[in-house]
Formats: structure tokens, sequence, C-alpha cells
């Protein structure tokens, strides 16, 4: 499996705070398969998550470091979840943020709750400048929650869904696993992911991924663990 959502970046966000942990959490996410994981810290604008591109790669080349000297054959990329934002170009040419894994995807989230305006004019801008656009954990949103026609036409219009795996177990409670349960069988989901803060956050991977192969099949959930997150990579 491919992790393209996490926060194992320590203290730049309300993820892991210290490099023992990030440890910890990237040793368990191996022994449940995942071999490649991309940290994706949050970036919220005129906030204290605002964590620049060149202080990410640095924490990044020292937990890079202590998982050489813990020998922990798995491998790690950067890239940011942003909060929605009109700069987000801008930001991505001035080596603020980074897309994932440094290519051309963008993993963006949405206010979890109400609704922010003019969110698909952004998108739309972005994919014409070539970015493509996965929205975090659609699931989680209140209004989409309540309206699913919400994400249909998000979906119509190209944006890429990474649902988290904690969702189908009800981490999140039980509309988001309503909604994950409904994207899963319209086939609209592109990825999952861990999402994982800290070390409580994936006790139920196996079930998650025992639920999800019952809904998919084994090969078509490959494509969404494996195949599709490599396409991001690549």
């Amino acid at each position: 499996m491919i992790d393209l959502h996490s926060h194992l970046l320590p203290d730049v966000d309300d993820g892991v705070e210290v490099f023992d942990e990030s440890i910890e959490i990237i040793r368990e996410l191996a022994r449940h398969g995942i071999k490649k994981i991309v940290l994706t810290p949050h970036y919220v604008p005129e906030t204290i998550y605002n964590s620049p591109r060149s202080d990410n790669l640095k924490l990044l080349h020292e937990l890079k470091k202590s998982m050489q000297d813990e020998s922990l054959d798995l491998e790690l990329f950067l890239g940011n979840e942003i909060y929605i934002n009109g700069d987000i170009s801008s930001l991505v040419k001035d080596k603020i943020i980074s897309p994932l894994g440094n290519g051309k995807y963008l993993l963006i989230e949405l206010p979890m709750s109400g609704i922010y305006e003019g969110y698909e004019d952004i998108f739309y801008n972005l994919q014409i400048e070539g970015f493509s656009i996965i929205l975090a954990h659609p699931e989680r949103y209140i209004s989409m929650q309540k309206d699913f026609s919400i994400l249909e036409r998000l979906h119509n219009l190209g944006i890429l869904f990474q649902c988290n795996l904690g969702s189908i177990v009800e981490q999140y409670g039980h509309k988001a696993k309503k909604t994950v349960k409904k994207l899963a069988k319209k086939d609209m989901i592109f990825a999952f992911g861990t999402d994982v803060h800290h070390f409580r956050d994936f006790s139920d991977i196996d079930k998650a991924i025992a639920l999800l192969t019952k809904i998919y099949g084994k090969a078509k959930l490959d494509k969404l663990l494996v195949d599709n997150p490599l396409k991001v990579l690549k």
C-alpha cells in the first residue's frame, strides 16, 4: 500500500510532536504492509500551520536518516494538505507548499463545516494550470454528507477523491462511514490514505481493508491502494 496522506513530520501541525513518535508510527505502518508514505503537513494560511517547504525538507531529511538508523525499509515523500485558499498556485511556484511527491497533484482540504465560497473556481484555475486536484477526505465534510450531489458534481469536474481508511470503520462517525460507502459503491474514490496524526489513528487498518475488499474485491482495491497512488508519485 502507498499512503498519500499522513501527518508524520514532527511539530509542524496537529500531528506527531517528536521524531521518536514518527518512527514508532512508521514502523507500525510498515507492519501493516505500507511501503511508501507521503508526509502531508497541514498548510493553513495565517495560522501556526504554515511550515514552509524548505523547513519541511530539512525535517524529512532528518526523519529519513533516523529511519536508516532503525533499518526501516520504507520510502518517504513530501507533500502538503493545503487548506483551500486563492494563493495556492503562487505558493507552489514560490516553493512554499509542496505538491504530492513534487509532481502536479495537489492534496486540498475544505472546511469541515460550512462552505468556502468560490472553491470550484479555484479548482478550475488550478486545473487550467496543469494541476490535478485530490480532495482530502470528502466523506468528512458536513455539507457533502448532507448533499451527495456536491460530490457527484466535483467528480464530474475531474476532482479526485482521497478517502480515509478510518471512515469505513466509523472512526469519524456514522455519517462519514455512510458517505464513504456510497462513494465506494459508485466507484468515485481515487485512493485511500491513513490521514494518521497519532499512534491511535491506525488501529483498525486491517479491519478497514477487509471491509473494503468485500466492497471492491482485492484486484480493484489494489488499484486504489497501490496503482493510483503510484501514478501520483511518478
